[in-house]
């Protein structure tokens, strides 16, 4: 099955609690995401905010497309999914951590709300979201029974060490799991590394002492455009492991049971 697929972020850097901590430019998320989804077959645009990185997108078989989540209007994402048909848009945006506070507001926070708006404005089917957002956000100041002492530590200090980011993330979450005019999905995976894939992770109720590469969230990414619409409202968490990604997933969506414990 063939998708048209719209990447929002599609060359910024998606970044994880522990990216974060050190600010690392690691490759992006968005363009492993591209490259494989264009290799599959689907037709996949991706969203820019600066014309000089059109040659990375077409570098990876996508189209981009020039708009901004802090400028352009609402309506210039609609008819961007309205024109491409899109059948899964992924939000892959993030500040980086970068331009303080504000900016974080306004590319995670304001940003996922100007993209859920712009899905709820197309007429007719609506495409599915997939929103990247991190592993332990939401959480505030509660622990996932299946913590260990080990992953309680290093949530306090990751949440501790950027809370901006915690608080924006979570706000967006928030905002997402009231929507029900379209399907989706939250990814939140692990600390991020430039490894090469393996094509297996632990997905769902997962520690969060090991990391994961941005080859294998991208290898995820693609596999949530297909899953069953019995995904729709769940977050999954993902960080590195032993299982393979597609199982991994497909047995996540159909226990039915979300990693998110956030309170709307």
């Amino acid at each position: 099955m063939v998708l048209n697929i719209v990447i929002i972020g599609g060359h910024g850097k998606v970044s994880s609690a522990h990216d974060l901590l050190d600010l690392s430019d690691y490759m992006q998320v968005a363009l492993h995401l591209a490259r494989l989804a264009a290799g599959a077959g689907h037709s996949v645009t991706s969203v820019i905010r600066d014309p000089s990185q059109n040659e990375d997108i077409t570098a990876t078989g996508a189209k981009p497309r020039v708009l901004s989540l802090e400028d352009s209007p609402v309506s210039d994402f609609t008819n961007l999914f309205t024109e491409t048909k899109a059948e899964v848009v992924y939000f892959t945006a993030g500040a980086g951590g970068k331009g303080g506070e504000e900016r974080t507001k306004a590319v995670d926070y304001r940003g996922a709300l100007k993209t859920f708006d712009a899905i709820d404005g197309v007429s007719g089917k609506k495409p599915r979201l997939v929103l990247v957002s991190g592993v332990d956000v939401g959480n505030e100041d509660r622990f996932p029974e299946h913590y260990t002492e080990e992953d309680k530590q290093i949530a306090l200090r990751v949440r501790k060490a950027i809370a901006v980011w915690y608080k924006w993330k979570y706000e967006a979450e928030k905002v997402l799991v009231k929507r029900t005019s379209f399907e989706w999905i939250i990814l939140r995976p692990g600390g991020l590394t430039d490894n090469s894939g393996t094509g297996k992770a632990d997905i769902g109720r997962t520690h969060i002492t090991s990391t994961i590469s941005r080859e294998d969230v991208a290898a995820a990414l693609l596999h949530l455009a297909t899953v069953p619409s019995k995904a729709a409202g769940l977050a999954i968490d993902m960080v590195g492991g032993d299982k393979p990604i597609g199982p991994a997933l497909d047995a996540f969506v159909e226990k039915g049971v979300t990693d998110w414990l956030g309170q709307a």
